[in-house]
């Protein structure tokens, strides 16, 4: 398996420090708020990574932590009246809901920053102790970056071009303007914690070092792209400089995600959480949606590319149910399939772990399930094919598929008709259609055609396209859908 390593800047094989074992980090959100699209990216780019990496037979440890304790939790607790750790809580909750309901994995273990007080202090006194790092007269600690030579090696930044823009804010007391904070010395109500340096609590990047400590060196080391610098150019360095011994040995990083082409941001107005997202879709739109471009790819959410995902699955889910009626047939005949029918279907299996392989390549993969939906839906079109032994053995075979998609992508995984149904009628919820009002329609349709009063019929089915509904007469009964 290939993988992009920001560290290197190009496509390197994967290959595990330990035979058959994996160790990734991948930074997690800090609970002061609802998790936006972003954080939906994120988690969704390294959850795929996991499953394949599982897919691949590698024995995965995945650690994603929590930073629990922050000036913007510490700000909403004072802004609410709340305690500090309710408040972390709170989001930690929401952010289990919200993965949870887009399919992202739990983690298999889940730090967070508080739990490892003592080892931020351990930290912190080793890089004191080799004069890496220093303590001021308030109580402060910081982490000396000319001491670290290869500092900027991720970002690509050199020292010259980071001091043009650094500056020490009034009341700091570091030595160089390139340094960073281990240990903010405590302020007046304020969450804090004893150590040699008096009351305090830690920096936001030494709190992941001290979480991944214990699972050095880490195969892969992960988050969005907009970690690359300044906190996991840190991490290296503090971590780094302690342990002298690489952090990681591939990095990972996601592509932004914009809202109708501008950045993202409440004071825009199009600050996208995943809550208000599903308010009008489906997860499973979500999902495909964000998992349909590169995962290095900037990403553009709009309505209209939600209403395309939802077409897209639309016609996986359609040929998923037409297939399992088509399955319930009793006899078959010898009849063989085409042979450029039954290469094409072997060779798209092949192209879709290679585009996997190649990068994670999860809109390449798409475009091969796609493939494979078209060559069903030519074998179902076609009464001989359908009706064939092989046509039945290559059905199986789509439904198998099917659930490896589901494995490996968190997609395609539910019961069709289900999944159709909960379409309709969040579409119809969108759309403000009445579907008491179609189903009434519908009944009174069905009446009709009974009593082959066809006008009537007619009429009825001329109503229902006027709300926006089409019908669809099967032996089994109407079938309506939204136009």
């Amino acid at each position: 398996m290939l993988l992009y390593n920001t560290l290197g800047r190009q496509k390197e094989e994967f290959i595990p420090f330990r035979p058959g074992k994996v160790h990734m980090y991948v930074c997690g959100i800090t609970a002061y708020d609802y998790c936006h699209i972003g954080h939906a990216r994120s988690a969704l780019v390294f959850d795929v990574l996991v499953r394949q990496l599982r897919h691949m037979d590698l024995d995965v440890t995945f650690v994603r932590n929590f930073t629990d304790v922050d000036d913007k939790i510490i700000n909403r607790a004072n802004k609410e009246g709340r305690d500090w750790r309710e408040v972390a809580q709170t989001y930690i909750n929401a952010f289990h809901e919200d993965m949870d309901r887009l399919g992202v994995l739990r983690a298999d273990m889940e730090p967070r920053a508080t739990d490892h007080i003592q080892e931020i202090r351990d930290l912190c006194a080793k890089l004191v102790a080799e004069g890496k790092a220093y303590a001021t007269a308030s109580g402060d600690v910081y982490f000396r970056v000319r001491s670290y030579p290869p500092y900027g090696k991720l970002s690509g930044r050199s020292l010259d071009e980071l001091l043009s823009g650094a500056r020490v804010a009034p009341g700091e007391e570091k030595e160089d303007p390139l340094d960073f904070a281990l240990w903010k010395a405590a302020k007046p109500g304020e969450p804090s914690w004893e150590s040699p340096w008096g009351l305090g609590r830690p920096g936001w990047h030494i709190e992941c070092s001290a979480m991944s400590e214990s699972y050095l060196p880490l195969d892969i080391h992960g988050g969005g792209q907009d970690l690359v610098f300044p906190h996991h150019e840190n991490e290296i360095a503090q971590t780094e400089a302690v342990c002298h011994c690489h952090l990681a040995r591939y990095w990972v990083h996601n592509g932004f995600v914009q809202v109708n082409a501008e950045k993202m941001s409440k004071s825009l107005g199009n600050f996208k959480t995943i809550r208000d997202i599903l308010e009008n879709y489906l997860p499973e739109t979500l999902r495909f949606f964000l998992l349909g471009k590169h995962y290095r790819s900037p990403i553009d959410f709009t309505a209209e590319g939600m209403d395309e995902a939802e077409k897209a699955l639309h016609r996986v889910y359609t040929a998923l149910l037409e297939t399992q009626k088509a399955l319930t047939r009793e006899k078959w005949k010898k009849s063989p399939l085409p042979a450029q029918l039954t290469e094409d279907w072997a060779a798209q299996a092949e192209a879709l772990d290679e585009a996997m392989n190649d990068d994670l390549n999860t809109a390449q993969a798409l475009g091969h399930i796609f493939t494979q939906v078209r060559l069903v839906n030519r074998l179902l079109e076609d009464k001989t094919l359908r009706a064939a032994e092989a046509g039945r053995d290559l059905l199986q075979d789509f439904l198998a598929r099917a659930e490896q998609w589901n494995v490996r992508l968190g997609l395609f995984g539910q019961q069709p008709e289900a999944f159709l149904a909960d379409l309709r009628r969040i579409r119809a919820a969108r759309r403000n259609i009445d579907i008491p009002r179609v189903e009434a329609l519908l009944q009174e349709r069905q009446e009709a055609r009974a009593n082959r009063d066809f006008a009537r019929s007619d009429a009825l089915r001329q109503a229902l396209l006027d709300l926006g509904v089409s019908v669809q007469d099967t032996p089994e009964g109407q079938n309506w859908d939204l136009e």
